[in-house]
Order: C-alpha cells, then sequence, then structure tokens
C-alpha cells in the first residue's frame, strides 16, 4: 500500500512535484487539481506532442490522446512525442508508452480514431479541458462546435512555416473560434504543413503555450488568453496580440445559435471529395485503369522541387499557378487525372480545366502520398 502524506499524495508524488508544491499558486491544492482533471489531445503531432509531455510532467492525472495516424519518419523533424523505433505504430500506442515513462502516475486513454460528427460529443464529454491540436480546418470547427455544445473550454494552437497562433476559446464566456475565423478559407488556399513545411521548433513553443494555458485553466490561476490571439513570428522571435471579442450573432455560441448539432465539417469546409465521387479517383481505381490499358493525360500540379523529390510516372508537370496560362499545352480529348501531394491542389486543378472546357477530369484522391502508400512505395514520401 503507498503511503499517503497529509497533502493526499504520495512520498513519491510529493518528490515529483516539490517545484509546483512549493509554489503559493499551486501547493497541495493545486497539484490534487491536476491530478483529478482529465484533459484530451485532439492529436498527437507537432503540437499534441509538447503539450502532452508538459501535461503528463505536471501530474494531470488524465490524458486522453485522440489519433488515427501511425508515425512516419517525416513526423519526426518536430513531433517530440515520438522515437526513430516508433515509425510505424498507432501514434496512440506509441504516445502512450512515451508518456507513461515521463510519469507513471498518469493515466493514458488513447483513440486511434478520426475525430468525427458521429463520434466528436461521446469522446469530448468526460473530459474537462480539451487541447485542440489538430492540423486541418474540419477537425478545428468540429473540436469547436463541440466544446460550445459541451461547455467546455478549448485551448487553441496552430502552425504554419514559422508562424504559429494560440488562444482559449470557449471559456468563461468568451468568444469561440467561429467568432474569430466565421467562415473556413477555400481548400487550396492554405497549404498543410507537409505542403509548405514548418520550422521543427514551432510547435513546441506552440504546444507549450497550450499546455500552460490547460494547467491555468485547471489550477484557477493568472490570466488565459480568452478574448486574445497570441501570435508568434519565430524568424523575428515577436509576439504579437489581438483581442477578439464574442459575437452575438456566431452560429454556435452567439445569443441566438442555429448549430445545436453536430454538423458535416468536411461539406462545410468544402474539403475535395466531400461527398463527390465523381471529382475524384482513388489510387486503387487509377492504377486498376491504367493496369487495363487505359490512357490517360495526369497533369501533375505541384511545384518543382516537390517534383525533384517524388515525381508521378508519365505524367506532365504544369505547377497550379501557372495552369491557366498553359491549357494550350494538354489534349483535351483524353481523360484527365490531375494530381498533387495530398489532393487538394489538384481539385482546384480540376476546376481550371472543366471550367476551361475539359470533359473528363478527376483528381487523384490522396495524392502522390495516397500512390506511393498504397500503390508504389520506391515512390518517395515527403
Amino acid at each position: 500500500m503507498t503511503a499517503r502524506t497529509s497533502t493526499g499524495l504520495s512520498h513519491e508524488e510529493v518528490l515529483r512535484y516539490s517545484r509546483h508544491l512549493i509554489l503559493p499558486e499551486v501547493g497541495a491544492e493545486g497539484q490534487a487539481k491536476l491530478k483529478n482533471a482529465r484533459v484530451l489531445l485532439v492529436g498527437a503531432g507537432g503540437l499534441g506532442s509538447p503539450a502532452a509531455l508538459y501535461l503528463a510532467a505536471a501530474g494531470v492525472g488524465t490524458l486522453g490522446v485522440v489519433d488515427a495516424d501511425r508515425v512516419d519518419a517525416s513526423n519526426l523533424q518536430r513531433q517530440v512525442l515520438h522515437g526513430t523505433s516508433d515509425v510505424g505504430r498507432p501514434k496512440t500506442e506509441s504516445a502512450a508508452d512515451r508518456l507513461r515513462e515521463i510519469n507513471p502516475h498518469v493515466e493514458v486513454v488513447g483513440f486511434s480514431e478520426r475525430l468525427t460528427s458521429a463520434n466528436g460529443l461521446e469522446i469530448l464529454r468526460p473530459f474537462d479541458v480539451i487541447v485542440d491540436g489538430s492540423d486541418n480546418f474540419p477537425t478545428r470547427y468540429l473540436v469547436n462546435d463541440a466544446c460550445v455544445l459541451l461547455g467546455k473550454p478549448d485551448i487553441y494552437g496552430a502552425i504554419f512555416r514559422f508562424d504559429g497562433q494560440a488562444s482559449v476559446f470557449g471559456s468563461n464566456g468568451g468568444p469561440c473560434y467561429r467568432c474569430l475565423f466565421a467562415d473556413p478559407p477555400p481548400p487550396d488556399l492554405v497549404p498543410s504543413c507537409a505542403e509548405a513545411g514548418v520550422l521543427g521548433v514551432l510547435p513546441g513553443i506552440i504546444g507549450s503555450i497550450q499546455a500552460a494555458e490547460a494547467i491555468k485553466l485547471i489550477l484557477g490561476i493568472g490570466e488565459s488568453l480568452a478574448g486574445r490571439l497570441l501570435l508568434f513570428d519565430a524568424l523575428k522571435l515577436e509576439f504579437r496580440e489581438l483581442a477578439i471579442a464574442r459575437d452575438p450573432e456566431c452560429p454556435v455560441c452567439g445569443t441566438r445559435p442555429t448549430v445545436k448539432a453536430l454538423i458535416d465539417y468536411e461539406a462545410f469546409c468544402g474539403m475535395p471529395g466531400a461527398g463527390s465521387s465523381a471529382t475524384e479517383v482513388t489510387v486503387r481505381e487509377f492504377s486498376s485503369e491504367r493496369g487495363q490499358g487505359k490512357r490517360h493525360l495526369v497533369v501533375d500540379v505541384r511545384e518543382p522541387y516537390e517534383v525533384v523529390m517524388a515525381s508521378f510516372p508519365e505524367a506532365v508537370h504544369i505547377p497550379l499557378r501557372q495552369l491557366p496560362g498553359r491549357l494550350a499545352e494538354l489534349d483535351a480529348h483524353l481523360p484527365v487525372v490531375t494530381v498533387c501531394h495530398h489532393g487538394q491542389r489538384s481539385m482546384r486543378a480540376r476546376e481550371i480545366l472543366v471550367a476551361a472546357g475539359f470533359g473528363d477530369v478527376r483528381s487523384l484522391a490522396g495524392g502522390i502520398d495516397a500512390w506511393s502508400r498504397e500503390i508504389d512505395s520506391a515512390v518517395p514520401r515527403y
């Protein structure tokens, strides 16, 4: 039986958390709050990694981790929760092992599945605080709406190349994510980290800020980022801050909300392939058609530096930004398949070609990355 001190903590825990216990703002009462808290991390990637590590080290009693992905070698440049030996493992399993090594007193609950409108409320409901480390707009809107509907704080973080953002949404009557971003950007406007790159240390900075905000909320100390958007520029090493006001007309947290249940966020964000199969072809379908001898015009709309890293067989390379001015180079009589890295830019290319009068045009779902994973592993992933 583990001996307990008058603080309710074991002797080992008192030693472990001693630097917290001597802080008047934390003390034994605050450490007990941390021990009893339940925090859900949406994503075990760049942002989720540092947030999870520091929350575990701080003694948060239960950490939930939602992530459907497996560890890839390209993750290791920034996702410090995982190591080289974890490549190929589910991120939730890798995360659980690492967090238990950091702090065996922490219970780790893994959800190796995509967060969706069908399971979102069920997964979020048991947790006190939600840390959103997702890397796509549909999930951010889903997390925000679920948090508002459940009355839970949403600790937001986002990264892009050398820039980061952080805030706390849906806390103490403050604004929600939709108050700041009422409408999602066009899917092709903001490339992913895989397409645009990200400075490896950046998510460490923003994810640590998210962890700090979670701890402050649990302890009830300090001033949170609710009502403020923190902006970080790593190149200038500069922090800026924008005030955010709650929008009374917000469809989720406003005075007359119209969103009272989770919706189809893929469709809301206009994601390629949401509800439409005629505009896309899967890599397996495309491989089968090629194997049957069907001729296609494959138009690769990635940037030249991407094509150097991984080329698609027998493709015509025209970067997306040049496509409107180079349509005359393409044979409009052949069925066209547009290709990019993950399938977003190729959907935009499809729209351009259809508008120009090309008849049979489909986008390769998942892009060259899916082709490498499912069809031809000799094509490098990046």
